[in-house]
């Protein structure tokens, strides 16, 4: 009988099975949780030294119209103001989703409710291409052609906020594109049916209904094509012009907070106040990251709650 005891309750091969596979999901949570905690504190503690070390102040630092770290003021202040940076990432992401969100929205439409078979085989490839083209790319596309062509029109360098938010625009296109078309697929069929049933005409019912249906996934999309632009870095230092100036107009030179980033982190002596400061924007670039994402959670959970 004892035998037959020990027998049942010895655990299976597959419960065996089953408590590695747990454990291993676990390490790898922890692992992720661990990297992810390591990276807040590790920006968190570089960049809040401006602030308790070189005792820089916080309202000096966010509103503070000029930058240059190396030159103390007349006021035996060091010169470290990051609006011009923070005014010109903002401006550029607001333009370049307020331009792209239309053409997404319309490709969408297009791919999903007019003609499904022919956005399959012609558009679905092209946005697959077009996120797969490196950043590098487009900057030096923008660099050759956006540039020279606002040059020729508006005058001036041609480098700042415009030539930014066009190269911008091409580069979330396909990500606000892709998450709005899925945004549509997840509209249930018999909304459709049930609107062309009581007489709706097809435009009507893909514009009051379908759309309507999927404005928490739309949404979704745009503030993810926004996240995406706020933290491109490259592309759009090669175009916006990189000066440290309040932007007085789309077509004069302005900087973001990742353009002068890239530009001077590599030329900073580590734990020098020109060095802690570029960890100040890093901070605030983390920071808008996480209200990117805190954001789109609370539009997916108020579009799931509908």
């Amino acid at each position: 009988m004892e035998d037959v005891k020990k027998v049942l309750m010895k655990k299976s091969k597959r419960s065996k099975m089953e408590q590695f596979g747990k454990a291993i999901s676990f390490l790898c949570i922890a692992l992720i949780v661990v990297v992810v905690l390591s990276i807040f504190y590790f920006v968190a503690s570089k960049g809040l030294a401006t602030f308790f070390v070189n005792k820089v102040n916080v309202f000096d630092f966010l509103f503070g119209s000029k930058w240059n770290p190396s030159v103390v003021g007349s006021d035996g202040k060091a010169l470290v103001g990051a609006l011009p940076m923070i005014l010109g990432s903002f401006i550029v992401t607001l333009l370049s989703a307020i331009l792209a969100t239309p053409f997404a929205i319309g490709a969408a439409v297009f791919m999903v409710e007019i003609s499904p078979k022919q956005g399959q085989k012609i558009l679905q490839p092209v946005i697959e291409l077009l996120v797969g083209i490196p950043s590098v790319v487009y900057g030096f596309i923008g660099l050759s052609v956006i540039v020279p062509a606002i040059r020729s029109v508006f005058g001036g360098t041609g480098f700042g906020i415009l030539a930014g938010t066009f190269v911008l625009f091409v580069m979330i296109l396909p990500t606000v594109t892709t998450m709005t078309v899925d945004a549509l697929n997840s509209v249930p069929r018999y909304y459709r049916e049930a609107s062309l049933a009581l007489g709706a005409t097809r435009w009507q019912t893909t514009y009051k209904v379908v759309l309507r249906a999927a404005v928490p996934g739309i949404l979704t999309a745009v503030v993810f094509g926004m996240a995406r632009a706020f933290g491109e870095a490259l592309a759009i230092q090669m175009v916006i012009g990189n000066a440290a100036l309040i932007p007085t107009s789309l077509t004069t030179p302005a900087s973001t907070l990742t353009s002068i980033l890239t530009m001077g982190i590599g030329n900073t002596i580590m734990g020098t106040l020109e060095n802690n400061v570029l960890w100040s924007l890093a901070l605030i670039l983390l920071l808008m990251s996480l209200l990117f994402n805190i954001i789109i959670r609370l539009i997916g959970r108020k579009g799931a709650m509908k």
